[in-house]
């Protein structure tokens, strides 16, 4: 599968091992591309991360870079999507199309303000009406988001799931 098949799932600077393993096994059960922005906040061979993935981890393509610079500089702008808390504009609106990029934050800072002011238009959240929520698990937000994606373009090419 080519990379414009696929949703890419981008973890930047994650910190919690159980998190990272099951999006990976979300990953591996969609066909979906994760990767992994420097500095983890874990060693991959961490003992949860496996864990979380269980014996699943061999079947997800994992990408590794070195800084969300990096990862910036290697993509074309106009696929990326920023999952955050810091905006009002519902993931349900966002044009998500096969090939794109659902990029996350580390999981107790989210992502960069700086990004987040120079991609304001292509920034979304997930809704939670009770304010005393101030945000959902990674994992659970990761499953959210690509699952919808994946609906959105079942009907113009879908991926397997």
């Amino acid at each position: 599968m080519n990379d414009n098949e696929a949703f890419h799932i981008v973890l930047v600077e994650p910190e919690i091992p159980p998190n990272t393993g099951s999006i990976a096994r979300l990953c591996g059960a969609t066909n979906s591309v994760l990767h992994l922005v420097r500095p983890l906040g874990f060693s991959t061979d961490d003992k949860h991360l496996k864990r979380a993935g269980l014996d699943y981890w061999k079947f997800v393509d994992i990408r590794y870079w070195d800084s969300f610079e990096e990862f910036l500089e290697a993509q074309d702008e106009t696929k990326l999507f920023f999952l955050t808390t810091k905006t009002d504009k519902s993931y349900v609106d966002a044009p998500f199309r096969l090939g794109d990029y659902l990029v996350f934050g580390k999981e107790t800072k989210g992502l960069p303000e700086e990004f987040l002011r120079l991609y304001a238009d292509r920034c979304f959240t997930l809704p939670m009406p009770n304010p005393n929520i101030r945000s959902l698990n990674l994992a659970m937000t990761a499953g959210v988001v690509l699952y919808d994606a994946i609906r959105k373009n079942q009907k113009t090419g879908s991926q397997q799931t």
